[in-house]
């Protein structure tokens, strides 16, 4: 199976290219990359514009920022592989953990694949509000579309392709992870979740989704569930 990862990336010029090579790395050996920059002003563009072009990466760039959600959608009509799944451009997570999760969905046990940072992996200590913010989140969510996952804010949720491509998503920043887990729910997807590591990034660093984005990923629950 051809594995899409697409990648939104803002203003990462310090971990782009590596991220973009830790892809290649992964062990999964069909995949192509979607990078879609969202109009960073940190040098971003100028150190992607700079890579060779490859099979494997396709890259395009938003003129005005428009958010994560505006970027997985301007990838969605550009994938072509079988299974397609989100790559945050920090370095949170690894795509080591892709082969794991394909195996689901080759087997055939899967439509989608949710990878979970808190279902007993060993990981770096994430901040209490951080960790309790997307338990209450996870917890509306789980009650609303009738499911019972323990980490629905997730980047890493693997989805058929197929699938992936009828959902008509309208999220522009961070609520794209309630959105589409609402409509996986609502397509009565097979999900499975396994568990991943993960290196939380503090917000000194460059962490961008804050109390805001979690208020309205509340309104996107009831509203995409209900």
């Amino acid at each position: 199976m051809k594995l899409s990862v697409i990648i939104p990336v803002y203003n990462e010029v310090n971990t782009v290219t590596t991220v973009i090579h830790a892809v290649r790395s992964c062990g999964v050996p069909d995949l192509e990359m979607v990078v879609v920059n969202d109009c960073s002003t940190d040098g971003t563009k100028e150190v992607l514009d700079a890579l060779p072009p490859a099979q494997d990466l396709v890259i395009c760039h938003h003129e005005v920022n428009r958010g994560k959600g505006a970027g997985i959608r301007t990838a969605q009509a550009k994938i072509t592989g079988d299974v397609v799944i989100i790559q945050d451009a920090d370095l949170e997570y690894s795509p080591t953990e892709f082969p794991k999760m394909l195996k689901f969905i080759e087997e055939g046990k899967a439509d989608a694949v949710f990878g979970s940072r808190y279902s007993g992996t060993t990981h770096l200590v994430d901040s209490f509000w951080h960790v309790k913010g997307n338990q209450w989140l996870t917890g509306f969510s789980n009650f609303c579309a009738n499911l019972h996952l323990t980490d629905m804010e997730t980047c890493y949720k693997m989805i058929r392709a197929d699938i992936f491509k009828s959902f008509t998503l309208e999220c522009n920043r961070f609520g794209f992870e309630p959105e589409v887990t609402a409509k996986l729910s609502k397509a009565k997807a097979r999900i499975y979740e396994t568990p991943i590591g993960y290196t939380p990034r503090p917000y000194d660093a460059g962490k961008k989704i804050g109390w805001r984005d979690g208020l309205a990923a509340l309104w996107y629950i009831f509203k995409y569930n209900l």
